[in-house]
């Protein structure tokens, strides 16, 4: 008879296993829902396109806070709406002055001599100008394409 029990008893194992866990997943979908569909979520977006901004210069500010490192010249994009690109695009030099107000307050210098610039740093600092140069959530996302010390 013992072997009938370690024949038996693996099977009864993983029946009770399955059904344990299909009645908790069966309340866990009770209690929270069901999951949205990746569909229904990508049809309410609207299209995208990018706006490419060239040559902004920022000063490279050492950690210290005090002391300049130099200039950087960056080639960015900014993602908006396809419908907001054209209003986006005349008001570039806004954008531009307020990229310019912050990126004197934040040091960006990094590397042994400072010439290296912080690019996470900085692309917080173009959401940041992007938020008070447009409608704030109209820049969904910032690329940076090229950054070169001048």
């Amino acid at each position: 008879m013992p072997g009938i029990k370690t024949m038996i008893m693996p099977i009864v194992l993983l029946a009770g296993g399955v059904g344990i866990g299909s009645g908790a997943a069966y309340g866990t979908t009770m209690l929270l829902g069901p999951a949205e569909a990746d569909g229904a979520s990508s049809a309410e977006e609207k299209p995208t396109t990018l706006v490419e901004v060239d040559d902004v210069m920022a000063p490279l500010v050492l950690p210290d806070g005090q002391r300049l490192a130099g200039y950087v010249s960056f080639q960015i994009a900014l993602q908006v709406p396809e419908d907001q690109s054209e209003d986006v695009t005349a008001r570039l030099p806004l954008l531009r002055h307020e990229i310019n107000m912050r990126t004197y307050r934040k040091p960006m210098a990094s590397g042994p001599d400072g010439t290296l610039p912080t690019l996470e740093i900085f692309r917080q600092i173009v959401q940041e100008a992007a938020d008070v140069a447009f409608e704030k959530g109209t820049v969904s996302a910032v690329a940076i394409a090229s950054a070169r010390p001048v």
